[in-house]
């Protein structure tokens, strides 16, 4: 049950997002904006953390995770070090996920002769 609600709440939140890019005039980096601040939102009201023990890796994979993971980086950050856990949390929180996408990226090039588009 667990891979079942992974598979339809994560594939419901790409195909809103689908809908969004084919349907409107807003250009993919302001819906991606707006799923992080949206998932900051929702952890901030407390209403990330139940939907995604329901969701599993369908709700914390897609950015609305990202921004709930920067929402509790930040919060955790400011309980310790005050007002500089502002600038550190998110970055702290997140450094894993932005490192490995960074390296899996930069061995994606090497292996794949990168061409530009003309």
């Amino acid at each position: 049950m667990e891979y079942f609600n992974a598979f339809w709440i994560g594939g419901l939140i790409c195909a809103l997002v689908q809908i969004l890019l084919d349907r409107t005039k807003l250009l993919p980096g302001r819906i991606m904006v707006g799923l992080v601040c949206t998932g900051a939102v929702l952890g901030a009201l407390g209403i990330y953390e139940p939907f995604l023990e329901l969701a599993g890796a369908g709700g914390s994979v897609p950015l609305l995770g990202f921004g709930s993971t920067l929402f509790q980086g930040v919060k955790e950050a400011v309980d310790e070090h005050g007002f500089l856990g502002i600038f550190m949390g998110g970055f702290t929180a997140s450094a894993v996920g932005i490192s490995a996408a960074l390296i899996f990226s930069y061995l994606a090039s090497l292996i794949f002769q990168p061409k530009m588009k003309e």
